[in-house]
């Protein structure tokens, strides 16, 4: 019988669409990346869904979060990719989680019950507790790295943590790791120098805060603000969607 996941199962098979109806794949981090790796997951017939973010939708995030609209403005980012993702698949389980996952909130995931993990957020803190959780429940991860301050979607690609360079974040995260004692992790990257965004303080969040009411990390609390486009971090995250549905299927 036709459905909406009918085109899929012509080149994956009905038995891999099982699979995937069956499965169960944590998101972390609901944004420019998160936001397409959830609706690819959700496209490819993925059962259930845990989205964990606290963070609301922002005016700045409509060039590149496909969560982001002028409608959904001021909403959770997890409520926002819900609505989208029963939209998809009416059927598809859906556990949302307002929470920004920090070793002060770690112990409200079970890590075991998951069939993938993926780490889309960015903080070096949360990504290492992410990828450590992870693979002591033997739960396969995949982590993407910097996205931010790029222009080439060309240059992403999928490698082992240890064989990545020029990224910033990849080199913070190999040295964290490797003392950690984790071996392996996939990840998503780029060779691509990043650039530096533009000193205008008349076109900046820092001097401008525009955050919605209620948001729980303002622009002014961080360092810098990147700079991004609809293309670069939609591919990163369309890239790890693919990993993770080659990764529960058998091809």
């Amino acid at each position: 019988m036709l459905n909406q996941f009918s085109r899929t199962e012509l080149l994956l098979g009905h038995d891999n669409m099982e699979k995937l109806k069956n499965a169960r794949v944590a998101v972390f981090g609901i944004g420019g990346v998160g936001g397409f790796t959830v609706e690819a997951l959700a496209r490819s017939g993925v059962g259930t869904l845990d989205l964990i973010d606290d963070d609301r939708v922002c005016l700045t995030n409509i060039n590149r979060q496909i969560i982001a609209t002028r409608k959904t403005i001021g909403q959770y980012k997890v409520d926002a990719a819900k609505e989208r993702i029963l939209d998809i698949n009416p059927d598809a389980v859906v556990n949302t989680y307002k929470i920004f996952f920090m070793p002060d909130t770690a112990d409200a995931f079970d890590f075991s019950v998951y069939d993938y993990v993926v780490d889309a957020i960015d903080t070096v803190t949360g990504k290492i507790m992410l990828v450590e959780a992870a693979q002591k429940a033997g739960t396969p991860i995949i982590s993407s790295m910097g996205a931010g301050n790029k222009l080439d979607p060309t240059a992403f690609e999928v490698a082992d943590i240890y064989k990545t360079s020029v990224c910033p974040l990849a080199k913070v995260m190999r040295r964290e790791l490797k003392k950690r004692g984790i071996r392996k992790l996939k990840v998503v990257y780029s060779k691509e120098k990043a650039l530096t965004p533009i000193d205008d303080t008349a076109n900046s969040c820092r001097s401008h805060c525009i955050c919605p009411p209620g948001s729980a990390r303002t622009c002014t609390q961080r360092r810098q603000i990147p700079g991004s486009t609809a293309f670069v971090p939609s591919v990163v995250g369309l890239i790890i969607a693919g990993e993770v549905i080659k990764d529960l299927t058998v091809h």
